[in-house]
């Protein structure tokens, strides 16, 4: 669902929007996306600008041979009647609450008619395997079915069709491989990661590369290759996303290194092996052959995020407050084109990157001077001189800003960090690639703080008034609200994120995660100094990790358990 534009174009003509107004979905009749945070203000904001755009066109009515009359039509009249039932229905909780679960069940449907569609390709002689049921558990989760859901779906179509589950085969007992010892190249002998400090890991993983000799040829690496090295980064104790990035690190650098070890190293044991000689990538059968079975790829890493899945996220996963006060809201599952290529962008936004990102919390505010000084009272005398509890803390350098994360996730037992550079921008920019978190136009002082006529900086903008000279308590701007209910994205302050910064590749990404390291670190959004170019969501900035100014701040993210 694309956000309402501001100003909704008086002309239909340039705004298919108009034609929502008699959807069921009473969410679509508003302009609104069911899977974000909808609250009480933007629904009565959207009603009434709906409304009012439909009173400008009443005059029509009149003018029975006219284009746009013809256009409008039964709208002119029922217009009005269904919005203010949309507006009634969403503003009440147990309405609500059915409205949700009428378009949760929907969404199921849908999900189990394309899981229908592929069941019988999975079938051989009407009959569906182990292994084949396991690979359609992995498709039907990817469709946003749960467990349980899939279980019915399954069991209903099985009986349809007349067919039957074979079962499992017996597999050999295998003894695993304990998960703390590193299988790896011959050589010297890794440090067990827990005896490891976090840029021991790093350097280890990155030796461990080089000694593989991988891709040096020009080849490219193969998906069996790579799992296998993404194992064994694990295996010292590197994230999954940590590993990938010092994967495409290695192969950036690949083509400049010797060919020829300067140490012969042989590859030994099974993860060895399967580098070595890694088997042919199989081939997922086209649909006109019957019996095969589709091969989803996994979960966490598809990038394929479904309608169910963003309204599973939002059911299962409440909004919360953190113990300082600050809400924190749900961002739902979603893909995006990070980055951009319009004329005024700059080179650090291309190319522009498909990239998903999984469900996360994030703070509705920058965190406050109030909330940091109850981690560091110290700062209580580096305020700036305009500033009180309300407005968002700043003079905090990127490491105050990890640290405050720190102190709060053993505060409450949850895991706070900074946002990824991918995060933040799918934060403010949403499924639409919208240019600022509210839409496309900058032309009011009520949707964000920047550098307006009530500045002193010479490219100010003169014919904006946004109410503050500096910076402003944070919420001042609801109406700049992204479509996850995030305020103050764009203007007041900057705000660090959790990446240094690194050129985009164009590859499509899951859970982007930038360098771990580097001189320059990024930030994002703006700030009461800033001209609004400046404050659109692919809009990138970047100084030293060290570097604290009265216009830089931050907020934080929170991964859910």
């Amino acid at each position: 669902m694309a956000a309402l534009p501001d100003p909704i174009p008086d002309n239909p003509l340039r705004w298919d929007g108009w034609r929502s107004y008699n959807s069921p979905d009473f969410y679509e009749r508003l302009c609104l996306c069911p899977d974000a945070s909808v609250g009480t203000q933007q629904i009565e904001d959207n009603c009434r600008q709906l409304l009012v755009w439909w009173q400008k066109k009443l005059p029509l009515k009149n003018q029975p041979s006219n284009p746009l009359a013809q256009l409008l039509r039964s709208g002119l009249d029922e217009a009005p009647i269904l919005l203010a039932e949309a507006r009634t229905g969403l503003l009440n909780p147990e309405a609500r609450a059915r409205i949700d679960a009428d378009l949760h069940a929907a969404a199921v449907q849908k999900a189990v008619e394309e899981l229908k569609k592929i069941v019988a390709f999975a079938l051989i002689d009407n009959q569906l395997s182990a292994e084949a049921e396991m690979r359609l558990e992995r498709t039907g989760a990817d469709l946003g079915l749960l467990p349980a859901e899939f279980k019915v779906a399954l069991d209903a179509e099985l009986l349809r069709l007349g067919s039957v589950r074979l079962p499992k085969a017996e597999l050999p007992l295998v003894t695993p491989v304990p998960a703390s010892v590193p299988v790896a190249f011959s050589g010297p002998t890794p440090v067990p990661a827990a005896a490891q400090e976090p840029g021991d890991i790093f350097a280890e993983f990155r030796r461990m590369l080089r000694l593989s000799k991988l891709c040096l040829d020009g080849d490219d690496m193969t998906d069996d290759q790579r799992d296998a090295l993404c194992n064994m980064g694990e295996s010292l104790g590197l994230t999954g996303g940590q590993a990938e990035d010092i994967i495409d690190e290695y192969l950036e650098t690949a083509g400049n290194m010797p060919v020829a070890p300067s140490h012969p190293a042989t590859p030994a044991g099974p993860v060895a092996a399967k580098l070595a000689a890694p088997a042919p990538k199989p081939l997922i059968p086209a649909p006109s052959a019957p019996g095969s079975a589709p091969a989803p790829g996994p979960v966490e890493g598809s990038k394929v995020i479904t309608p169910l899945m963003r309204q599973e996220e939002r059911r299962r996963l409440d909004d919360f407050s953190h113990s300082l006060g600050g809400e924190m809201l749900l961002v739902t599952s979603g893909s995006f084109l990070m980055g951009s290529d319009r004329p005024n962008a700059a080179d650090a936004e291309r190319p522009v990157t498909p990239v998903t990102i999984r469900c996360f919390f994030m703070s509705r505010f920058a965190i406050t001077n109030a909330q940091y000084e109850i981690f560091d009272p110290a700062h209580l005398g580096m305020r700036a001189p305009w500033s009180d509890d309300s407005h968002p803390v700043v003079y905090v350098n990127s490491f105050d800003a990890e640290r405050f994360c720190h102190w709060l996730s053993q505060r409450e037992g949850r895991k706070y960090r900074l946002p990824t550079e991918a995060e933040w921008e799918y934060a403010a920019r949403g499924t639409d690639a919208r240019t600022f978190p509210w839409g496309e136009a900058l032309d009011s002082g009520e949707r964000a703080n920047f550098a307006d006529r009530r500045s002193t900086f010479g490219w100010k903008d003169t014919l904006i008034d946004d109410g503050f000279a500096e910076s402003a308590p944070v919420g001042s701007y609801p109406k700049g609200a992204s479509s996850f209910g995030i305020e103050d994205l764009s203007g007041n302050v900057f705000e660090w994120c959790l990446d240094y910064l690194e050129t985009y590749k164009g590859k499509e990404r899951v859970n982007p995660r930038g360098p771990i390291q580097g001189t320059k670190r990024v930030y994002r959004g703006g700030s009461w100094k800033s001209r609004a170019l400046s404050l659109r969501g692919a809009a990138r900035h970047f100084n030293t990790p060290e570097y604290a100014s009265n216009d830089v701040g931050f907020r934080v993210v929170c991964e859910p358990e």
